[in-house]
């Protein structure tokens, strides 16, 4: 008698917490798309896209492209931000990615690449999906003058070389210029279930451009200036720019086409195909075309650099295998920019200085203005063009 009167209890108790539990989550659920909603219907009154208008007389210091004066307003107010974005295949198509400035490809594990896209001079209403941080892309981002923003969804962390949350503190960056998912409130980033249907739970981060810098400024105190009163660009040097050649003076190169790593060369491989009417390059991914899912285009550029830098493994016990690139000194490159390939060099003496670009006499290269897309590959990789 008494367990039937337990069971009964028991089933009770476990109704009354299922329906909790389901008032719950589908009250939180619909507050949460009800405050997405509003969130992302503001992003127009953030957007840069209303100040397209006027002569483009003002160049960008990230890639040389030319804005109006009331676009270069807008940046001036605030400092480079370099946010992780993913590349597995069920990220794609990813978003917010042809606004960036500059973009890094390198792999992350597995023979799976993630993109550092560095904003400053536009913004993204929605940019990722967004993912975790990797040392390497740190050591990149590092050369954008004081103290520049970091965009990510946690990152790597076991004890090693390839510690990226470890060197983020060491860096002093850990709850300032740091901008790591866990530590930026709800709807700074938010996850959309239904941008990338059917998708895994981490392939569905996303956040906006304009709303990371508010967030920055307002509870981190950084603008252009820091708490100091230090301007980001004190000691930041730009590369060297150039108008694109002429119709008459571009080249043939009409393909370019390599894998990051062979035996995963199949999805991960890249291809970008040249224009010389637009003079942009197209990139497609694994044989697609590698389109933006905020516009439904194709991703273009106006410069491709391949930087040929040494891989190896970390090997500090992560089952996924973190991986550790050697961009911090020099080495060879290829550059395709006008229809044209130039084998260069590449130097990055420090951590805090840009990676540069530097043609046989050794004099720094000028780069056609426009987006920038750096490919990193393990030295030795074959590309053909």
């Amino acid at each position: 008698m008494l367990t039937k009167k337990v069971a009964i209890l028991v089933s009770v108790v476990l109704f009354i917490l299922s329906a909790s539990l389901s008032y719950y989550y589908f009250g939180y659920s619909v507050k949460n798309k009800e405050t997405l909603e509003k969130y992302q219907s503001s992003l127009s009154a953030d957007s840069d896209e209303e100040l397209n208008g006027g002569p483009k007389t003002e160049e960008c210091p990230l890639n040389g492209r030319l804005y109006s004066k009331a676009q270069k307003g807008r940046w001036d107010k605030r400092r480079p931000m370099g946010i992780m974005v993913e590349n597995h295949l069920d990220a794609r198509p990813q978003s917010g990615l042809p606004n960036a400035d500059v973009i890094y490809e390198v792999v992350a594990e597995g023979g799976i690449t993630r993109f550092l896209a560095v904003f400053y001079c536009q913004d993204a209403k929605v940019i990722g999906p967004v993912r975790s941080a990797r040392i390497y892309f740190l050591k990149l981002l590092e050369g954008y003058g004081r103290l520049p923003l970091y965009a990510h969804v946690g990152g790597a962390n076991t004890p090693g070389p390839a510690d990226a949350l470890g060197e983020i503190n060491e860096l002093g960056w850990d709850g300032y210029n740091d901008l790591n998912q866990f530590a930026v409130p709800y709807p700074y980033y938010y996850r959309d279930y239904e941008r990338l249907p059917n998708r895994a739970t981490e392939h569905t981060m996303y956040a906006a451009t304009s709303k990371l810098w508010k967030f920055a400024a307002k509870d981190r105190k950084l603008t252009n200036v820091d708490k100091k009163g230090a301007s980001w660009d004190k000691d930041f040097t730009p590369w060297e720019f150039k108008d694109e050649a002429p119709a008459s003076n571009r080249g043939k190169v009409a393909k370019i086409s390599f894998p990051f790593w062979s035996q995963f060369g199949g999805d991960y491989s890249v291809t970008w195909t040249y224009d010389k009417k637009t003079n942009t390059y197209s990139r497609i991914n694994g044989g697609d075309p590698f389109i933006d899912k905020n516009t439904g285009k194709t991703h273009t550029a106006k410069s491709i650099i391949v930087v040929f830098a040494k891989e190896s493994a970390a090997n500090d016990g992560y089952p996924g295998g973190h991986m550790l690139y050697g961009i911090v000194g020099s080495g060879d490159g290829i550059l395709f920019q006008d229809g044209k390939a130039a084998e260069i060099n590449w130097k990055k003496p420090k951590d805090n200085q840009m990676i540069r670009f530097y043609d046989s006499s050794g004099k720094e290269v000028s780069l056609v203005r426009g987006q920038v897309f750096v490919e990193i590959l393990p030295t030795g990789n074959k590309v053909t063009y």
